[in-house]
């Protein structure tokens, strides 16, 4: 898949491995892609070699296809060697969607923060057939378009049990300023957070590597969202704190193995990057809420683009993450508006 790198990033490999094959990126690394659903429509996992075993980065979606990926995986490249550890980097169902199923059918030890093991073992239990009354309620609160309020009101959500096979009680837990040794190298755990709670990130010690998951792409942002569960949380100031932390490890021959889109190095610019991206977002916002707006109404200052329906509830929760930092940093206030939505004003 071909990428076009920011200013200051350069990408060592101009396309993905095809399913099923691999790209070794380092001395027994090797970079593979599992397909998505949607309209980023993959998402990389890693596999380490630890001698007579595996350590594998991520997992995809639990479906039939992606298993097959992956046995294929196990038959061909990996050549047959057991798959020891799986480390989830984050609890998004794109990245441990396969997690219980590598324990449960080829004893696994699952690796992660806390945060996401309680996050994923618990959404997964939570299975809905219908959406709940607190997330319509905040959806109302966002100012969500009505045709798309009512067609969420009567369809099945999503529930993570859909794609996340179920997962074990056991797991070990890592943390901030753990290590961590897999692939032949010793890697420092830091924690990121704004994208998803406790993201863990692997920097080798030995080596240029850095093993970011979601928390450092680069050539899209990740999605930073408020939602139903946490309606006053503020990813936003998590993403930025953690971001003004990570950048003081960068270094610019790092070459930094994410979640999605294609291995770079460049590090340093791309941490300045994500940072003033979501500044400027913000500055952009404290000038077009000179009037009050909901969350539903920001998407131009925001976005800059036309946002369609398959992108809509993702650029939604991103707006109320950034109206709602604005409002606790008390740069903006809010009232409510007689449809039931927080609108958000400017702060003389």
């Amino acid at each position: 898949m071909k990428d076009t790198p920011p200013a200051g990033l350069r990408y060592p490999w101009a396309e993905a491995p095809e399913h099923g094959a691999t790209i070794e990126v380092a001395p027994g690394v090797l970079w593979m892609r599992l397909p998505l659903p949607m309209k980023l429509d993959h998402v990389n996992v890693y596999a380490l070699d630890d001698g007579d075993s595996w350590t594998v980065i991520d997992t995809g979606f639990a479906s039939k296809k992606t298993k097959a990926i992956w046995q294929s995986l196990m038959e061909g490249p990996l050549g047959g060697k057991p798959i020891a550890r799986a480390i989830v980097t984050h609890h998004h169902p794109d990245h441990v969607g396969l997690a219980g199923w590598l324990q449960s059918d080829f004893g696994a030890e699952l690796i992660t923060t806390r945060t996401a093991w309680l996050f994923a073992r618990m959404l997964t239990l939570d299975v809905q057939e219908t959406p709940t009354q607190e997330t319509m309620d905040f959806y109302r609160s966002a100012g969500m378009d009505k045709a798309i309020y009512d067609q969420r009101a009567d369809e099945r959500p999503f529930n993570f049990g859909d794609i996340v096979a179920p997962m074990p009680l056991g797991y070990t837990r890592i943390k901030q300023g753990d290590t961590i040794t897999m692939g032949g190298r010793t890697w420092d755990i830091h924690i990121g957070n704004g994208h998803a709670p406790e993201h863990a990130t692997f920097w080798s010690r030995d080596d240029n590597l850095v093993l970011s998951g979601d928390q450092i792409l680069p050539s899209i942002s990740p999605n930073i969202g408020v939602y139903a569960t946490e309606p006053m949380a503020d990813p936003i100031g998590d993403w930025l704190e953690a971001c003004e932390r990570l950048k003081l490890l960068a270094r610019d021959d790092h070459l930094v193995l994410g979640g999605h889109k294609l291995p770079f190095t460049g590090l340093p610019t791309r941490m300045r990057q994500l940072i003033d991206n979501h500044h400027g977002a913000l500055k952009r916002l404290m000038e077009y809420v000179d009037t009050p707006k909901a969350a539903s109404e920001c998407f131009a200052p925001l976005f800059k683009r036309k946002i369609g329906e398959g992108e809509y509830g993702l650029a939604l929760v991103e707006a109320v993450a950034h109206l709602s930092h604005l409002y606790q940093e008390g740069r903006a206030s809010r009232t409510r508006r007689e449809d039931g939505a927080w609108v958000y004003q400017r702060a003389e």
